[in-house]
């Protein structure tokens, strides 16, 4: 294995996207030895890049809240790399707490009414915004030829639990009631997010399928969703150190989320506690080295039970947070791109 202090000089000389450049060997010498976990073994641009961000300073759930939200945009703003887009468009709307700013992708070359996308970000409903998920929206747009809406809600512990869902879905009413008008085929308007952004995904389409007064979601795009909020599965426990996402930090997004009296299987927190009959049809993705993955499959499940329709993908060698890593190496691009092509299937 390279030693640290080479590893080092070459992320200094060649930038996170140069070093991801290099052709594959290399990247497994740069990596270590090969890391496997219940005969899954970790992409080696996954293990390069936990021992980059190994020797890169602090975790983020070890700072305060307001310099963890910038090191955390910051990463995933180098990780997402400069995307190419149409245009980029930022409005803001009322909300149920005050003004909800909202930012609209539209992809080159697309003119006319066109399918869409309502995308709600990650980060443990504590940190990630906008810019953090530029990249990300960006280039589902471009893969997918849809426009994409994502939204700003309101993040703890400032606005703790309702307050992501009720923005989640203020969005949604707004921007189907509004679709005509935005350029959006009314009929073909997905809903989709990552990680805490999944979970927000999941419970707007599963509350759209049983209010009257709505446009539900033709679609369901749910990157690694955190679905229960009632009991820890053993990936939790297995994954929870050494693989991006940790236990300490799903901890303290927890922590900062909840007052600590709510009803964890509450219909606006745990998606895999409601009945999910008559949701919007699914692609659910989960990484192998993931510790929200045997959640996320448990809803797979939970969603084909109640008759919707599912498509289940595995990226099995990948971790939490691949969705904003488009802008390097090869893997986690390739998996995006296969959720954006589930996406525009979904809404063809």
């Amino acid at each position: 294995m390279v030693s640290t202090t080479k590893l080092l000089a070459l992320v200094q000389a060649k930038g996170a996207q140069g070093l991801f450049s290099l052709p594959t060997p290399v990247i497994r010498r740069l990596a270590g030895r090969p890391r496997t976990v219940e005969g899954r073994t970790l992409d080696p641009e996954m293990q390069l890049l936990l021992r980059i961000m190994g020797l890169q300073g602090p975790a983020v759930e070890t700072l305060s809240i307001t310099r963890g939200r910038r090191m955390y945009t910051e990463a995933f703003q180098m990780l997402g790399g400069a995307q190419p887009i149409g245009a980029v468009t930022d409005r803001t709307i009322d909300g149920p707490g005050g003004p909800l700013a909202l930012r609209f992708y539209t992809p080159r070359g697309l003119s006319g009414r066109s399918p869409a996308l309502v995308y709600l970000h990650g980060g443990g409903w504590v940190y990630g915004d906008l810019d953090a998920y530029d990249a990300v929206c960006r280039f589902l747009a471009e893969e997918a030829q849809v426009r994409v809406v994502s939204v700003d809600y309101r993040l703890a512990p400032e606005a703790q639990f309702p307050a992501g869902f009720e923005d989640a879905w203020a969005a949604w009413r707004w921007v189907t009631e509004h679709a005509t008008g935005l350029g959006i085929e009314p009929s073909a308007i997905a809903v989709g997010g990552d990680s805490a952004g999944g979970n927000l995904s999941a419970l707007v389409a599963q509350h759209a399928a049983r209010t009257d007064d709505v446009v539900a979601p033709a679609f369901q795009l749910l990157i690694y969703p955190a679905t229960d909020f009632v009991e820890e599965l053993p990936s939790r426990t297995l994954l929870g150190e050494g693989y991006l996402l940790t236990k300490a930090f799903m901890d303290l997004c927890s922590d900062s989320y909840l007052a600590g009296d709510e009803d964890r299987a509450d219909a606006r927190l745990s998606p895999l506690r409601q009945d999910a009959t008559g949701a919007a049809p699914a692609y659910v993705v989960t990484a192998g080295f993931d510790p929200l993955r045997d959640e996320g499959t448990a809803y797979v499940e939970h969603l084909r039970a109640a008759g919707v329709t599912v498509e289940h993908v595995e990226e099995r060698g990948l971790i939490h947070g691949f969705a904003n890593m488009v802008g390097i190496g090869r893997s986690a691009p390739r998996a995006m791109r296969r959720a954006a092509a589930a996406l525009q299937r979904g809404l063809s």
